[in-house]
């Protein structure tokens, strides 16, 4: 049904593995692999405007100063960069990855707290965070229904969750142009720029679960049962979606 509650965030991806069983470890290995090189070639896909874009969601979403944060996927720090300085503190927020790669490259989070951990068993007790972020990590999650309960369980009785997401537009001349970019481009400027070759290979998975991802209706309605109140998604430029709700 179209707005049931989803648990696998896209098919099984022939190309990159040949069972769910299989995900997370093509998954870790290759985030592990491409660590070094993600911040560079994420700036080159966001035409270096991902900074400004990061903030104003989190913005939008409601952080404000003082508030404690719990920064999902943390990856190499974009999002938890700009949460520190809109908090005023970096001790107030933290970062989980199962990644030792992408923590092990996340060199610009002086203050901020890093643990290795999955969205599936966060490391936190309940209801200590006041905002739960995550960056663009939605597609590599194992089981949707299971993380975004362990988000309500770490955050307090009220407390916010924002989910950064690409999705394709629904213009079919959008949606071709948003392919060539992601499929085709950002993968050989991946392959001329990074020092790991699965970088390029990580960048073109990148558009693979974008195309493949569960529709917004279903993540909305998965958020919904996992206990959290107001669900909504807010577009911005037409691909970029900001899954918002409270527990």
């Amino acid at each position: 049904m179209p707005d049931s509650p989803v648990h696998s965030p896209h098919p099984i991806l022939r190309d990159y593995y040949g069972a769910d069983s299989e995900k997370r470890r093509f998954v870790g290995t290759i985030f592990d692999s491409a660590g070094a090189d993600y911040a560079r070639v994420e700036s080159l896909l966001a035409l270096g405007t991902g900074h400004w874009y990061r903030r104003q969601a989190l913005l939008r979403a409601g952080v404000a100063p003082g508030m404690r944060m719990l920064d999902v996927a943390v990856g190499t720090g974009l999002v938890a960069h700009e949460a520190a300085a809109i908090v005023g503190d970096a001790g107030l927020v933290v970062g989980v990855d199962p990644s030792a790669g992408m923590l092990a490259a996340a060199t610009g989070l002086a203050g901020v707290p890093l643990a290795r951990g999955r969205a599936e068993g966060l490391p936190f007790a309940d209801g200590c965070f006041d905002f739960v972020s995550v960056g663009y990590a939605l597609r590599h999650i194992d089981d949707l229904e299971t993380a975004f309960r362990e988000y309500r369980r770490v955050l307090k009785s009220g407390g916010r969750l924002l989910m950064l997401e690409i999705t394709p537009p629904e213009g079919r001349l959008a949606h071709s142009l948003l392919k060539l970019y992601l499929h085709d481009v950002v993968p050989v400027l991946a392959r001329m720029v990074a020092r790991h070759r699965d970088t390029s290979r990580l960048f073109r998975y990148y558009w693979d679960t974008i195309a493949a991802c569960a529709p917004a209706e279903r993540v909305l309605a998965t958020l919904r049962a996992a206990g959290f109140e107001s669900a909504a998604r807010h577009v911005e430029g037409g691909i970029f979606s900001e899954y918002r709700a409270r527990a």
